[in-house]
């Protein structure tokens, strides 16, 4: 029998349990899939926390790649032996095998491995639709970037630089500040000793950003705002040092008549032919080398606690995956 990580309650990485799991036929819409490879986001431990509730118990991940097993009744687009990855709900990635809706499914393309496709899919989209939909940078733009360093922020770097928009992005020591710079980042600045707000006014000669990529939370929501150039729009996009804290909307128009937006990928994909294109996009820029995917750590599936236990204590750069 297959096994998975699950967790029977909420709480820290010690709720996540390595199991034996019933993984049935494919039903009508459904492929099953036999995982070669799983990425590791935080947005993991936001499911494992409870911040964002599922019925438990439940099998954690967000993204995987394998090979088709079954198809279900109704599916055309996919056939046992195809390789295939995904970054949508239903959450359950942390599975030798599992069950998945097929028009959630993306074919990877030659040239792609398993491995690169669990590294980069769910980031890497974040990335393409933050800097194509949410705010369309454009060519000589400055944009600040927080977490320059983990896993979205050192693809973002990359295409960012490729598409002629200039990168600030922070960090927090002078080892992930070096590896944002290698990565394209222009400008980094050392948030553990360092004022963001000053340091991205000296930059920009006190003109600020047009747009701050935030995807820290509660911590640096409010300097954030503060980056920004009037008219500025502030994508808030994680939570990882807690969720931002209320504030009154009169705030944004005392600093300057600001925009501030909460999305997420799952809205953005919404529909298969924006998930398409937007896996798509990533491919191509992936293939072109535009965006090298560097996998920087890798962890036995069964380890996932302690893997978690490392990306919360912050001791994780850029893409981490399990091998399955």
């Amino acid at each position: 029998m297959p096994k998975a990580i699950r967790f029977h309650q909420t709480g820290g990485p010690e709720v996540l349990a390595w199991e034996e799991v019933a993984v049935g036929d494919p039903g009508a819409g459904q492929v099953r899939i036999r995982n070669h490879a799983v990425g590791l986001n935080y947005l993991d431990t936001y499911f494992r926390s409870g911040l964002y509730p599922l019925t438990l118990p439940a099998v954690c991940g967000s993204e995987g790649a394998g090979v088709v097993e079954a198809v279900g009744a109704g599916v055309t687009e996919f056939a046992p032996g195809d390789r295939v990855a995904y970054a949508s709900p239903p959450v359950g990635a942390y599975a030798e095998v599992r069950l998945y809706p097929a028009d959630r499914c993306v074919k990877l393309p030659d040239g792609v491995s398993f491995e690169t496709a669990a590294a980069m899919l769910l980031k890497g989209m974040t990335v393409q639709y933050l800097i194509k939909r949410t705010f369309k940078v454009q060519p000589g733009m400055t944009v600040l970037w927080h977490a320059a360093a983990g896993g979205v922020g050192l693809i973002a770097c990359q295409w960012l630089k490729a598409l002629g928009v200039r990168v600030i992005g922070t960090a927090g020591s002078d080892e992930k500040a070096a590896l944002a710079r290698a990565h394209g980042c222009e400008q980094t600045i050392v948030y553990t000793r360092e004022n963001f707000v000053e340091r991205v006014k000296e930059i920009t000669g006190g003109q600020g950003v047009p747009v701050v990529y935030d995807s820290v939370g509660r911590l640096t929501f409010l300097g954030s705002l503060d980056c920004l150039q009037p008219l500025g729009t502030m994508v808030s996009f994680g939570n990882a040092s807690g969720a931002v804290e209320p504030f009154p909307l009169t705030l944004l128009a005392q600093k300057g008549s600001l925009f501030v937006t909460r999305p997420t990928l799952n809205t953005y994909v919404a529909k298969r032919a924006d998930l398409v294109a937007t896996a798509n996009d990533l491919f191509e820029a992936v293939k072109s080398g535009k965006v090298k995917i560097e996998i920087a750590r890798r962890y036995a599936l069964k380890d996932a606690a302690q893997a978690q236990r490392d990306l919360e204590a912050r001791k994780t750069t850029g893409s981490t995956i399990f091998t399955v």
